[in-house]
This record gives C-alpha cells, structure tokens and sequence, in this order.
C-alpha cells in the first residue's frame, strides 16, 4: 500500500509498476482524507491510497521503485501479506510479476 498526494501521481505510480512487473496490478482509491503526525506537526490532508498485488520475492524491488518515484522524501509504503486468495488470484499475480528473462 502506498499514497500519493495527487490522482496523477498516484495514476503515474500505478503505472510505472505495473509496467515494470514490480506489481500485477494496482487499484487507485481517494480521495481519502487522512489525520497524522509529521515532523513533530499534527495534520490532515487528502492524498490518494495505492493497493498494488506483488510477491513477496518482488516487494523489496517494488518498494526501492516507490521510494525512488515518489514525490515525499518519506512515503507510508506498507506491505500486508495475502493469507489466502483464489488459486487464479494467486496465479494471475505471480505470472504477471516474473521478472523479465
């Protein structure tokens, strides 16, 4: 999971990774409003929530790419793992996140 302050960036994320076959497939979801502690201020402020599907051999490519891309020097990236999913699911994401031979 990722976010980003805007739609485009967020849409710009979604797309480099995917295209790279660091992720199988990503849902943009936002506006979402958020309440945090940065930097020792209180805020809230809209952004926009990534849900990127990987592997967890992937992930730490995935989250070097985010870092790199991102436009906040400290992006929320977090991983959850999948405890169950369909075999097809589950397929369908590792098939699409090989890395290129």
């Amino acid at each position: 999971m990722d976010r980003a302050p805007t739609h485009d960036q967020a849409v710009e994320l979604a797309r480099s990774v995917v295209a790279e076959r660091l992720a199988a497939g990503a849902q943009i979801i936002g506006p979402v409003t958020s309440a945090f502690w940065h930097d020792g201020e209180f805020g809230t402020w809209e952004e926009w929530q990534l849900l990127l599907k990987t592997t967890r051999s992937r992930y730490p490519e995935l989250e070097s790419h985010l870092l790199k891309h991102h436009p906040w020097q400290k992006p929320e990236i977090a991983a959850v793992p999948i405890e169950a999913g369909s075999k097809g699911c589950l397929e369908w994401i590792a098939a699409n996140t090989a890395p290129p031979a």
